[in-house]
């Protein structure tokens, strides 16, 4: 069983042991507007990567029929959410898609042990969802690092802000506490389509 399989099987025991679950939140008792929460737009293309993989994988790029506004952050939920982050990112090292699959641009589950930034992401949202968590409260992310270069992170709707896993900072941070521009996500209602992000703010976090 490869480290990422065996990770799996590890989260959903996690979910299942949990002793306090965490209801989804209405979006009537979540308050969007908040600058804890990004500001989403109109639906917006697909990232190339994220095209092929849905073509391969297409149980997971589909419409959410039971879509919430946001996951209630209990002691337990937070709990997953740390161990999770940190079991990915000490799992699997980082390699570059050109440097692994010889092309630009390739998204895919870390079976192997290696992936690039969106793999990570998927990771933890295959992960996050067999714990329990509804998929419709976790979405790749791709933003833009202050040098200027593309990055993929995953971004968690809980009733406490939109809240980022990252392969390169260990920190569980909400969105305007990072150092990126935030350019687009995976839809809440339908895993294969995405909508852009409406950054507002004018000033970024220093990069590391």
């Amino acid at each position: 069983m490869s480290k990422f399989k065996g990770f799996i099987a590890a989260a959903v025991a996690i979910g299942m042991a949990a002793f306090i679950l965490a209801m989804p939140a209405r979006a009537d008792q979540v308050d969007f507007t908040n600058p804890a929460f990004a500001p989403a737009g109109g639906i917006t293309s697909i990232p190339v990567g994220a095209s092929e993989f849905c073509k391969s994988h297409r149980s997971e790029c589909k419409a959410n029929p039971h879509a919430v506004g946001a996951t209630v952050l209990t002691e337990a939920r937070w709990a997953e959410l740390v161990q999770v982050n940190n079991v990915v990112n000490s799992a699997i090292t980082a390699i570059t898609d050109e440097d692994y699959y010889k092309v630009a641009e390739y998204w895919a589950y870390p079976d192997d042990g290696y992936g690039d930034c969106e793999d990570f992401a998927l990771a933890k949202r295959k992960a996050l969802i067999a714990a329990g968590w509804n998929p419709s409260t976790l979405l790749v992310t791709v933003v833009r690092e202050a040098k200027g270069t593309g990055h993929a992170v995953l971004m968690v709707r809980t009733d406490r802000g939109d809240l980022v896993l990252d392969n390169q900072d260990g920190r569980i941070l909400v969105w305007n506490e990072t150092p990126y521009t935030y350019l687009k996500r995976q839809s809440q209602a339908d895993a294969g389509q995405w909508v852009d992000l409406v950054d507002p703010r004018t000033t970024f976090v220093a990069s590391k």
